[in-house]
């Protein structure tokens, strides 16, 4: 069980890693009722590190996934 969570989280880190690194900005939908709009799009921009500690992270921590077994059982 633990080794699919952390399998999971690193390979959710290289997928946000690897986005960042695709996407200059994300701009979300403005907050709209009874066609007014309440609260501006918001635009969300990551750092020009974002998306390289991501992947190296994400990529650690599925490497650190295999070895749980060993760990767990040995």
């Amino acid at each position: 069980m633990w080794r699919a969570f952390f399998l999971a989280v690193g390979a959710y880190c290289c997928f946000l890693g690897v986005e960042a690194l695709l996407l200059d900005q994300a701009v979300l939908k403005p907050q709209v009722r009874g066609g007014q709009q309440i609260a501006p799009a918001r635009v969300i921009s990551p750092p020009d590190w974002a998306p390289w500690s991501l992947m190296g992270a994400g990529a650690v921590v599925v490497l650190y996934s295999f070895t749980i077994p060993k760990r767990v059982t040995g």
